[in-house]
């Protein structure tokens, strides 16, 4: 008699950190992995690693469920498209497509990447997308879990190769002694991985931080330890934001999003424990290895 191939894990991102983190943990593991890529020459690198791989666009309904379909579950994403003028109507897209198809395709359980601060209804800036993606998949009644994650520790690229050219390492946050929670990506991939695998019942919510809290003024001391040379901090003010984004691509209303997010962090409104029934889970990865690595792609 011929055993049953187990339905694969599908996993969306994997041109992205996290989905990149989860599809390898799972493969690692043993896991049979679906791999969903916008074009086929994405998935090749995953093929040759065993998984299967589906081509799919986010916004159309048709080939989300096919990739979705004969799955044990999935771990979704939604990409936020900030050079565009309508990103929170694109993310609200994608949140829909992606809670029919689930439906359609009948998954049994979701993991979906969220963000610390999508409990609360306004305020948050980009975080409202997550706060839309969260509302959408919870309303098809599919068992998921909202991986909100902490402020993702390579945020800090940009800065990082600024202040080994100049020294100074500029911040949006502030004040910078103030500690605030920061993870890994590669430990939201395999925590993600590792919910998905778990049994649990019904939906629920878990908050993702590091192994501890770190302020900018960490930052700036670790890089210092890597270089050999000291580095300052630099507190932009809020007027300085969109001139030091300028070569970011953003356009007006991420540019808003992004301001009213980064004034949020600041002013403690987005909290990683403002949310009583969220389950709190920490990573193992420290800012220092990530900081480590950053410096040594940018020398």
């Amino acid at each position: 008699m011929t055993a049953s191939i187990p339905h694969p894990y599908v996993v969306f991102g994997v041109t992205g950190r996290t989905g990149a983190a989860a599809a390898d943990a799972l493969l690692r593991s043993g896991q049979p992995v679906r791999v969903v890529v916008r074009a086929p020459a994405q998935g090749r690198p995953w093929a040759e690693r065993g998984a299967e791989v589906a081509v799919a666009d986010l916004t159309d309904l048709a080939s989300m469920v096919a990739a979705l379909s004969q799955a044990q579950g999935a771990y979704v994403v939604s990409p936020q498209h900030y050079q565009r003028a309508d990103l929170f109507e694109r993310a609200d897209l994608i949140a829909t497509i992606t809670a029919r198809a689930a439906v359609a395709a009948e998954v049994p359980r979701l993991v979906a990447l969220s963000s610390v601060g999508a409990d609360r209804e306004n305020g948050t800036g980009w975080i409202g997308m997550n706060r839309m993606f969260e509302q959408r998949l919870g309303a098809t009644g599919v068992p998921t879990t909202f991986l909100r994650a902490a402020y993702f520790m390579v945020n800090w690229m940009p800065m990082v190769g600024h202040a080994m050219r100049s020294g100074t390492l500029p911040t949006f946050l502030a004040p910078a002694r103030r500690p605030i929670p920061m993870v890994a990506t590669v430990d939201v991939g395999s925590v993600a991985a590792a919910l998905l695998q778990e049994a649990r019942k019904g939906s629920s919510v878990v908050t993702l931080s590091g192994p501890r809290d770190y302020a900018p003024n960490d930052v700036a001391a670790i890089i210092s330890a890597v270089l050999g040379k000291p580095v300052e901090v630099a507190e932009l003010p809020e007027t300085a934001w969109p001139n030091a984004l300028a070569d970011a691509g953003f356009s007006p209303a991420a540019l808003a999003g992004f301001t009213e997010m980064t004034r949020s962090l600041n002013g403690s409104h987005i909290d990683i424990k403002s949310d009583p029934t969220a389950i709190e889970r920490a990573g193992t990865t420290t800012l220092e290895q990530v900081i480590v690595k950053l410096v040594r792609r940018q020398r």
